[in-house]
């Protein structure tokens, strides 16, 4: 039996070993210097604030970090090294499972602002639409940046709009970019899934003579990784850094043993009496985990000095993505079912493809004493669905089985001038002073499928009634969902930041902005520092930001059908704007505002520190997806109102409020041990706890009887009970000579995946993975590595059989750490 708790005894080892040992939040090799003469540069304008002297909590994520990790991405490495930050990995969840999003501080997805070496980078197109953490969010893809062509990654934890803009209520993560004239690495990497894992039996139909089978081993998700990066140099003073990666990873099944009839009954047969071939499938039948992938990125970042104070910068990067996941199975005898077509039933397969491409330009100079900075750059997101293995069943026998359903794409031009002078007023420092206008043209594009991918032939059931309108699983958008849409937003910001006396730093900022569809915003931050001894600080802000809507929020849509009563209907993903919508009290959306009030403390012993930062974050008018309003009223309301034969639908909708409250903790120190090594020691911990206070309503939806609801009790859960409340983390890195060793334990809170009546919530009870690598440096050039995450294959804790009625998913979307088991890698590093 698959045990999903860690025994006591190994436990307690993790955790001292912990204390000998880096991975975490503020991270750095020990051969590196202490973390508090770190230079940051985000948070600040200030050109050699470190990292705690700072008025807000940054964390350093380091490029070794990054790479200590078994499946080597951005976003995992996140994970993984910051409390606050949590990283879902779900399934069958159509897109979702390609690009997934990741959580700061229990906030959505798109609340996060994400730069590269300071500029804003694209979101994806895709937006979130599934009943999984993050649903009706556009955020970005950190995983299309390659890990080799990364520097460091400063996370700001605390509001920022003031600063850089929209998106960054829950904090701001810094991508800083290889800079290197020389040098260079290869890494070749490869990892399997080795694991064991249990779930709920279900129980079969009468007549079944087969048993039910509760346990699984698994040797799969096999991911395969070569990175480079290569530092070159041009001229007297130009360089070039190169990074390119390709990865080839096979996917994961964690499905439950199917316990379903699956065949119809044969001529002749009375219920009860099953066909044979019950007894002799395969009925593990489902993909649920890790999607299949083949990606390839390149990356190069550049940058020359032209003589004086004039310097040229940029950067461009592309990636391909092919994947492929899996939705629900298709018995054999179910009606969306052709048996002349799959005797044995289906299991369709979703297979996004995306294209990431992105380009930045800029140059600096000095002009009457102002550092000047302007910058142009470009960004584009675009991901097409090929929908595999499947049918159209209104087209019979004669239907194709893989069809082109149409995409999406995103792109983002953006212009930026900003100039940063220092002036002696008279104070204990200089005033550091810096301004700025930005421009940007957003635009969103949704493209149509062929049309046998979303079109009906009229072929009926065998009963007679009608069947459902294009593929099985992912039918193609339809014409009518097609748009081409821009805008453009502009801005202003001042800032300015100096020490008021010797102990006392403060800094002040505002932005206006405009957007020319729903108007105007003004931020404004003001955020201090005092420092009570050199070893003692408080620290704090007070703030408000927003959060635009996104163009995906404003003008994506889709079409599919829906039967009650097995009566077909359309069900659409509306636009806001759409005239239906409209009639049902949809209103053009409107930016997210947020109020966020921050008090810290950081304290330095030896070469230590530890900071302590509590937050308040009210976020008013949040964007949500609205539940699918179906109900009979809803129609006969539609059909009043001139939309006859529109069986209801959903869209974005401005109206909830929420309250985040938390701290987090972060503990560092650096042990020099002789001839036994040296250890870094990270321990950290975050505590949120969010509560939704207001759910939006329309007058029109409220005067029917009954009234439906816009937004429920599962969402309203997911936001408050969805993510972990507290994470924990311990890590530490030993040195020896050639040796080295990485142990990382991390422990996450308890997590509701709520239901609708009659079904059951289901809580996952809290879980500790541990993580373990060690290394060695053949040469002076080539290192070999070995490890294990999540070393004791934990597992979240199944669903009960009446949560998993297919047998299909018998885990939870929800869990922090996704449900795919311990993962075995080896790892083979040259420097060149």
């Amino acid at each position: 039996m698959h045990r999903n708790t860690v025994p006591t005894k190994l436990l307690l080892a993790a955790a001292i070993a912990s204390l000998f040992g880096h991975a975490g939040a503020q991270a750095q090799t020990a051969d590196t210097p202490a973390v508090e003469s770190t230079v940051i540069v985000t948070g600040t304008r200030v050109s050699n604030r470190t990292v705690l002297d700072t008025s807000a909590p940054v964390d350093i994520i380091s490029a070794d970090t990054i790479k200590n990790t078994g499946v080597p991405e951005i976003t995992q490495a996140l994970s993984v090294a910051l409390p606050s930050l949590n990283f879902p990995r779900p399934g069958l969840a159509d897109g979702t499972d390609t690009i997934r999003p990741a959580t700061l501080r229990g906030l959505a997805p798109d609340q996060t602002l994400v730069l590269v070496n300071g500029k804003r980078r694209h979101t994806s197109s895709l937006v979130n639409l599934n009943g999984t953490i993050g649903r009706g969010s556009a955020a970005v893809d950190m995983n299309t940046i390659p890990t080799g062509i990364v520097k460091t990654i400063e996370v700001l934890r605390d509001g920022a709009s003031a600063q850089y803009g929209s998106d960054a209520i829950a904090g701001v993560v810094n991508i800083r970019l290889r800079n290197d004239h020389s040098g260079g690495e290869a890494v070749v990497s490869y990892g399997k899934r080795i694991t064991d894992y249990s779930f709920e039996p279900v129980p079969g139909p009468a007549g079944a003579t087969w048993s039910s089978e509760t346990e699984r081993s698994r040797h799969d998700g096999g991911v395969a990784t070569v990175s480079l990066w290569k530092g070159l140099s041009f001229g007297e003073t130009g360089f070039v850094t190169i990074a390119a990666e390709y990865k080839d990873q096979d996917h994961t099944e964690r499905g439950g043993y199917d316990m379903r009839q699956q065949y119809p009954l044969l001529s002749g047969q009375q219920a009860g009496q099953l066909d044979p071939r019950e007894n002799t499938i395969d009925r593990f039948n489902a993909w649920y985990g890790e999607p299949e992938m083949k990606q390839s990125t390149i990356f190069a970042n550049a940058g020359m000095n032209l003589g004086g104070s004039v310097k040229l910068y940029g950067w461009s990067s592309y990636q391909k993505r092919e994947a492929r996941s899996a939705g629900f199975f298709r018995r054999a005898l179910q009606d969306n079912n052709v048996i002349a077509i799959y005797p044995n039933g289906f299991l369709p397969i979703i297979a996004p493809s995306v294209d990431d491409f992105s380009i930045a330009g800029g140059v600096t100079w000095t002009l009457d004493g102002w550092d000047m900075d302007s910058s142009l750059s470009y960004g584009k997101n675009k991901m097409g669905y090929t929908i595999e293995n499947t049918l159209n069943r209104s087209l019979g026998a004669a239907s194709p089985t893989t069809f082109d359903a149409g995409g999406y794409s995103y792109d983002q031009l953006t212009y930026n001038l900003s100039a940063v002078r220092q002036f002696d007023w008279g104070l204990s420092s200089p005033v550091n002073l810096a301004l700025g206008a930005e421009a940007r043209r957003e635009g969103y594009k949704l493209e149509a499928g062929e049309p046998d991918s979303y079109r009906n032939g009229g072929i009926l059931l065998p009963s007679g009634l009608p069947t459902a309108s294009g593929a099985q699983v992912f039918p193609g958008f339809r014409p009518s969902d097609e748009s081409d849409s821009h805008r453009n937003a502009f801005s202003v910001f001042a800032d300015v930041e100096a020490n008021l006396t010797p102990e006392l730093l403060a800094s002040f900022a505002v932005r206006g902005e405009h957007y020319s569809d729903f108007g105007n915003n003004w931020s404004g931050k003001l955020a201090g520092r005092y420092n009570f001894t050199p070893a003692f600080a408080l620290r704090g802000s007070v703030q408000n930001g927003f959060r635009a809507p996104s163009m995906q929020q404003q003008f994506f849509t889709s079409t599919s059908t829906n039967f009650i009563n097995g009566i077909p209907f359309d069900l659409t993903t509306f636009k806001p704007t759409a005239p239906a919508a409209v009639a049902l009290g949809a209103k053009p959306l409107d930016a997210e505002k947020s109020t966020n009030f921050s008090l810290g403390a950081v304290a330095k012993f030896g070469r230590g520190s530890i900071t302590v930062d509590g937050y308040h974050i009210k976020i008013r008018n949040r964007i949500v997806l609205s539940e699918n309003l179906t109900q009979a009223n809803v129609r006969n309301y539609l059909t009043a109102n001139g939309f006859p034969g529109v069986g209801g639908g959903r869209f974005f909708i401005n109206g909830v409020d929420t309250t985040t409250k938390g701290v987090d903790i972060v503990a560092n120190y650096p042990f020099a041990l002789g001839q036994a090594g040296k250890i870094d020691l990270t321990l950290a911990g975050n505590y949120t706890d969010t509560e939704v206070t207001k759910v939006p309503a329309t007058a029109q939806l409220a005067a029917l009887s009954p009234a439906p609801v816009l937004f429920d009790r599962v969402n309203v859960l997911t936001f408050e009970e969805g993510t972990p409340k507290t994470k924990f983390t311990a890590s530490g890195t030993w040195l020896l000579g050639p040796w080295g060793a990485t142990l990382r334990a991390t422990r996450y809170g308890k997590v509701l995946t709520p239901s609708s009546a009659p079904f059951p919530d289901h809580l996952m009870s809290a879980r500790t993975l541990v993580d373990l690598e060690g290394r060695f440096a053949i040469t002076k050039a080539m290192t070999f590595a070995v490890g294990a995450e999540n070393l004791f294959d934990q597992y979240p804790d199944p669903y009960p059989a009446v949560l998993n009625s297919t047998g299909n998913a018998p885990f939870t979307n929800y869990s922090p750490f996704g449900r795919s088991g311990r993962y075995v890698y080896a790892r083979l590093s040259y420097s060149l």
